[in-house]
């Protein structure tokens, strides 16, 4: 699941995308309103924690932006006041809920899934192509043959490619979207995770396949379009 991350205070920021990566998230991080804004408008994001006191715009200018454009992606706003005036504005503003500082990485973690329970709900549960099926909901793939469960970031490209079949895919891609802008992970990754994806494929009996694209990226194909490819 992919997060933004809007928080100026970086030593808050820097533990908080911490806790977020070591509970199978990934996460995009900013630490001001603009940036936010930009970077919400740019990509499709599971959910947002916004921080309300930001430089250059304000996490509730950000939001209201944000609504006014259509978008509807899941926002939990941070406040550093624990007043109800705060609160308020801000879910008028269009947030989902509100979390005041300080507070607990557990009560962070259980908001934020709450609030992008909503998106998930209405999604597609079940992704299928071929005799496979990817459920989104507990991450197992699924075939005849059985079921395995996929790490985070195993199920976040399968998803990607099962969402877009036979459509080609960067490696560039993924690593924004799986690993985010900022990472320093090299395209030799992905080569590795899809090598993974490949394994647990034959491993449940698929008739579909993975194609790279030599310099290009990957795609996934039915097993019989491959071969004429």
């Amino acid at each position: 699941m992919r997060i933004l991350l809007a928080e100026d205070e970086r030593e808050l920021s820097d533990a908080l995308v911490m806790i977020l990566k070591h509970n199978n998230y990934s996460v995009d991080a900013v630490y001001n309103g603009q940036d936010a804004l930009d970077y919400i408008m740019a990509d499709d994001y599971d959910g947002v924690i916004l921080d309300i006191m930001m430089p250059k715009m304000d996490g509730i200018t950000v939001l209201k932006n944000v609504r006014r454009q259509g978008n509807n992606v899941p926002v939990l706003i941070l406040t550093a006041k624990s007043e109800l005036d705060d609160c308020v504005v801000g879910l008028d503003a269009g947030a989902d809920d509100y979390l005041s500082k300080p507070f607990a990485a557990k009560e962070l973690l259980a908001r934020l899934r709450a609030v992008t329970r909503r998106k998930t709900a209405t999604a597609t549960t079940v992704l299928k192509m071929g005799n496979m099926e990817l459920d989104c909901a507990s991450f197992e793939l699924r075939s005849e043959k059985g079921s395995l469960h996929l790490p985070n970031k195993e199920f976040q490209m399968l998803e990607m490619m099962m969402a877009n079949p036979g459509q080609l895919i960067s490696t560039e891609r993924f690593l924004e979207k799986v690993w985010g802008y900022d990472t320093e992970t090299d395209t030799r990754t992905v080569w590795v995770y899809i090598s993974y994806l490949r394994k647990k494929l034959q491993e449940l009996g698929a008739d579909i396949k993975i194609k790279a694209a030599r310099g290009l990226g990957y795609s996934l194909v039915k097993s019989e379009q491959e071969k004429t490819l």
